[in-house]
């Protein structure tokens, strides 16, 4: 397979799995939701950081050692699915903001450090990221491929991933939507929080 279709493969591959519902997805649109697009857009910039550490253990070899060593895996995955549980909770009994659309309005907002950091924390933690990247590189991304190459593929992953986020964002910060979502907020908020309590409860369960 040469150079370009094998980026393209790749490409499709981690498109498919970012836009698929998970708890990147669902905190991005919680924090878009129930902070502003600001918070939404640092939350994306956070996983984007999560997923270069994956790329990068990926890349010199960790991913073998965890592959391989069951303790060190489910370790992993107990943090992650604890992590998830813990901000399904935090999710489920957040109390309503009202938010406003009037620009001026930012006292809902959180500062771009915390954003950034519940972004990476929900992505480096997640187990199902840990086992597309294990399968990824070791699967997909044959062996031996040139520093450049890698280079390429490493920048694509981000840059999808914040790009898709980022898009996320801004379509859940618009100012109809936001109207639709302030009569059923406490609703939306609950059920976030079960579906993160319940990703959780399953990636500890799968152990």
């Amino acid at each position: 397979m040469d150079y370009f279709t094998l980026l393209g493969v790749i490409f499709l591959i981690h498109l498919l799995a970012v836009s698929s519902p998970g708890p990147d997805f669902i905190i991005v649109l919680k924090n878009a939701l129930q902070h502003d697009r600001k918070a939404a857009i640092y939350t994306s910039l956070g996983i984007s950081f999560g997923i270069a550490i994956h790329i990068f253990y990926s890349l010199v070899g960790i991913s073998f050692i965890i592959q391989k060593n069951q303790i060190v895996f489910n370790i992993l995955k107990i943090l992650g699915a604890l992590y998830i549980i813990f901000l399904g909770i935090r999710t489920f009994f957040s109390t309503q903001q009202h938010i406003k659309i009037e620009p001026q309005n930012k006292n809902n907002s959180i500062d771009s450090i915390t954003a950034v950091k519940i972004g990476f924390l929900t992505n480096v933690l997640n187990p199902k990221a840990t086992l597309f990247f294990l399968s990824l590189f070791t699967l997909v991304i044959p062996p031996g491929l040139p520093l450049w190459f890698l280079s390429v593929i490493s920048f694509m992953l981000i840059t999808v991933t914040f790009l898709w986020f980022v898009l996320v964002s801004l379509v859940f910060t618009n100012p109809l939507i936001l109207k639709k979502y302030e009569s059923y907020e406490n609703v939306i908020l609950k059920t976030f929080g079960l579906i993160l309590i319940i990703l959780g409860v399953a990636i500890f369960f799968e152990l």
